[in-house]
């Protein structure tokens, strides 16, 4: 059975199943998808590899380059633009507002992965978009022991989603529907923690000489603070830092940790840490790494409900021990 509320579809596995389901749906043969450069990168597999042979055209654009995304809507045939806000690892924003204004002029649906915001710190329909899904996996249920993905649209919409989701066979359990219930109901109190955590640790990373780099909206240094600031309510759980060392050393201060899981998971209430050169983006060649903004000292770290002090001496012994 679905679990609908408020037109909401619940889907089962993870978000990967919400964003097929949801392009299959809404993106007709011949149709055109326009999505950004960084975004999920199974949703851009799927986009740039399945659909091509199902006669379905799709172009990448860079998030904020808003001209090039007003060229390619100028054409006229883009029926639906998908990307994710804030973006993972590089917690990149895009104006939500404005890109919707900009594709519905055109007749263009919008449809926004708002994972990393959450549903408390970030409600993309309400600025415009049409359709917003989620990995319920993450914040939702928020407790590392959910997989499932989270469709949010009007009725219309998510009744002709609904109806291809089926069609594929997906059907989550009632299990996990319970379970996505019961993280529900803290997910407010557990999303203002994180928020807390993170703004303070980023603010302690950014001024901290074995840091490199800390990529995190909430930051006035950062280049997308404005717009998050301008459409968030809060920043969300994840800190992403380049340290000031290489491949082996990252992974001597990831193992130095004690806190966090290594694993590559967010938003639950446990503290999860990876090292995406090795991890999620494993495999793929250095062009392709490069391309994506990994760099073999980056870190993505997932902040959970532990109190920040623990958080913080943590990370500063790891660091020294590097």
């Amino acid at each position: 059975m679905y679990y609908l509320l408020e037109y909401v579809l619940v889907t089962p596995n993870f978000i990967v199943n919400a964003i097929v389901a949801t392009l299959l749906a809404l993106v007709p043969p011949g149709g055109h998808v326009v999505t950004t450069t960084e975004c999920y990168s199974e949703a851009r597999i799927f986009i740039r590899e399945r659909l091509s042979k199902m006669g379905i055209r799709s172009t990448f654009v860079d998030l904020n380059d808003i001209e090039t995304l007003k060229a390619v809507l100028d054409q006229g045939d883009v029926t639906l633009f998908y990307t994710d806000s804030p973006t993972n690892p590089h917690l990149k924003c895009i104006d939500i507002k404005l890109v919707a204004e900009l594709c519905h002029l055109k007749g263009t649906l919008v449809c926004i992965d708002s994972t990393l915001a959450s549903p408390i710190n970030q409600k993309p329909l309400t600025l415009g978009a049409d359709i917003v899904v989620h990995s319920a996996t993450k914040y939702i249920a928020g407790h590392h022991d959910v997989i499932a993905g989270c469709i949010s649209g009007s009725q219309e919409l998510i009744k002709t989603i609904r109806a291809w989701h089926q069609d594929l066979g997906g059907a989550i359990s009632p299990d996990a529907a319970y379970m996505i219930i019961r993280g529900l109901k803290t997910m407010a109190l557990r999303v203002e923690t994180q928020n807390r955590t993170s703004l303070r640790m980023a603010r302690l990373l950014e001024n901290h000489p074995k840091i490199e780099h800390v990529y995190y909206p909430g930051l006035k240094s950062s280049p997308w603070h404005h717009i998050a600031e301008s459409q968030m309510t809060g920043f969300g759980g994840v800190v992403s830092f380049e340290v000031a060392s290489d491949l082996h050393g990252v992974m001597r201060f990831i193992d130095a940790l004690e806190i966090p899981f290594i694993a590559t998971s967010l938003g639950g209430c446990e503290s999860l840490v990876q090292q995406p050169a090795v991890m999620s983006f494993w495999g793929q060649s250095d062009e392709e790494k490069a391309k994506n903004g990994i760099t073999d000292n980056l870190v993505r770290f997932s902040f959970g409900i532990e109190k920040f002090e623990d958080l913080r001496d943590d990370i500063l012994q790891a660091l020294e021990k590097m």
